[in-house]
Formats: C-alpha cells, structure tokens, sequence
C-alpha cells in the first residue's frame, strides 16, 4: 500500500504545497498531477462537481504520483465519508470554529476504534494500490486530516482545537478569515489586523505543535508563508493560473486595453 508522503512531510518538519482544482475538469487536474506539486485539493465545497466526477479525479491524481485531496462543503460524517470513499487521500475541513466541530470531523474520517467511519466500497483501496484489507488496516494512519480557522471564534479556540489527536494540520482561509473580521457595519478589517490574526494561528500551531498552512495568490508569497513556519500551503488555483495566463496573453496582444472580467479570479 502507498504511504501518503505528505502526511510524511508534515511529521517531518517540511513545507507541502499544492494548489486548488475548482474547474472539476480531467484534462487540466491530469496536467497539474505532474506539475511537481504536493498535493491537489477539489474544492467540493464551492464547485459544482458530482461524486462521479470527484471519483474520476482523485483517481487521475493518485495515478500521477501526486495526494488527491478533498475540501468537503461540511465537516459531517456523510460528506466526509463519501469523498474518503470515492478516493481522496485527505480532507479540508471548512469553518471549524470549536473543539465539537473538530471533534466530529476527526473521527469521521477515522475508522473504529479511533473513529466512526463506515466500512465499505473498494475505490479508495485502489488509490493507494492496495487491497481492501490493508487499506482498513492502515488508512487511520495514511489519511490527511486538514480543518481550516476561518473566523475570529476558530482562532479564539485554536490551541485546544489544533492539540486534538488526529489533527494533522490546519489551514488559514483568508478571505473568509477576513469576511469573518468585519463590523457590524461591514467595514472590512485592517491588513494589518488581519495579518495578526494570521500570525495568532501560526503561534497557536507551534504551541500545540500541529502544522499549519495558508491559501497564497502567487508563489512568493507561499514561500513567504513556509519562510514563517507554515507547512500545508496552497498556491492559486487552476482557474487563476487559467485567468492569469490569458490575461497576460490579451495585455501582450493589446497592451493598452481593458483587462476584462478575468481580473476578479
């Protein structure tokens, strides 16, 4: 049976990067599979991608060599266990604000006794070249559990959720961590402010001694990140290297045009 080599990085103290995949589409998840990243995230959370789909592309980036992980929209033991099914090697857990939510998370992508995941199907076997057996006997060990502070409360309860067994690392969502910041009239919260609530997760990581890692627009500021102690990051995604490449391609051919709407990815 494959061993999850980032969950090894992670143990071991090294910087993981990967990226986002919210087009749900083979081609382009093949050709990032073999880009040299990490790990892969389907965003089932904020795409509309089926089960089938999920399933076709976890296996597309097992088979390249590379972690196919899944960002669930809820960290239930329903999604959680159908993606684990289909073949992710992980999962991202949004908005988990208490040590409950944690908690049910955790165990949901645990087999008994550690946890309460159902036994069943042979897809997630097949990605890490076993039989069904050795899965059951080693997933508990080899899947990545990732939950994700987004909001002030997480951060408020960040050392006691991060010191969980069974937290493998944790992920900084920053638009929602700053959506989250805002005041009663909407006004958005400082970079500055925002940055030291940043800086408060990664404290509280190395505290509980629990990895953790952040959602970067652009490669220097993942190695930025790394550079602070971060280990679990994610560079863009595939439709921001799509809209960035075509923007570049439409100021080379008109360089005193508009950028258009793929400004806003």
């Amino acid at each position: 049976m494959k061993s999850n080599p980032v969950k090894a990085k992670l143990r071991e103290g090294k910087p993981s990067f990967g990226t986002w995949l919210s087009l749900g589409d083979l081609h382009a998840t093949r050709v990032l599979a073999r880009c040299g990243f990490d790990w892969l995230t389907l965003d089932i959370e904020h795409s509309p991608i089926d089960w089938s789909r999920a399933a076709m592309l976890f296996a597309a980036v097992a088979d390249a060599g590379c972690a196919p992980l899944a960002r669930v929209p809820e960290g239930n033991h329903f999604l959680i266990k159908r993606v684990l099914d289909a073949g992710a090697w992980g999962i991202v857990v949004p908005m988990v604000d208490t040590v409950e939510q944690a908690r049910t998370a955790i165990a949901a992508a645990k087999y008994p006794p550690e946890g309460n995941r159902s036994v069943g199907g042979g897809m997630h076997a097949l990605n890490f070249n076993a039989a069904a057996e050795d899965y059951y006997r080693r997933a508990n060990d080899e899947i990545l559990v990732v939950l994700q502070t987004e909001s002030p409360m997480g951060v408020d309860n960040a050392e006691a959720i991060y010191s969980l067994p069974g937290c493998d690392a944790i992920f900084v969502g920053p638009n929602d961590l700053r959506f989250q910041m805002r005041a009663a009239d909407g006004t958005m919260p400082s970079a500055e402010a925002h940055e030291a609530m940043i800086q408060r997760v990664i404290a509280a990581g190395k505290r509980a001694g629990t990895p953790t890692g952040i959602h970067a627009m652009d490669p220097e500021t993942a190695l930025m990140r790394a550079a602070q102690g971060m280990q679990f990051i994610a560079v863009a995604s595939d439709l921001r290297m799509l809209a960035d490449g075509a923007r570049r391609i439409a100021k080379t051919l008109w360089p005193g045009g508009e950028p258009g709407d793929l400004a806003r990815y």
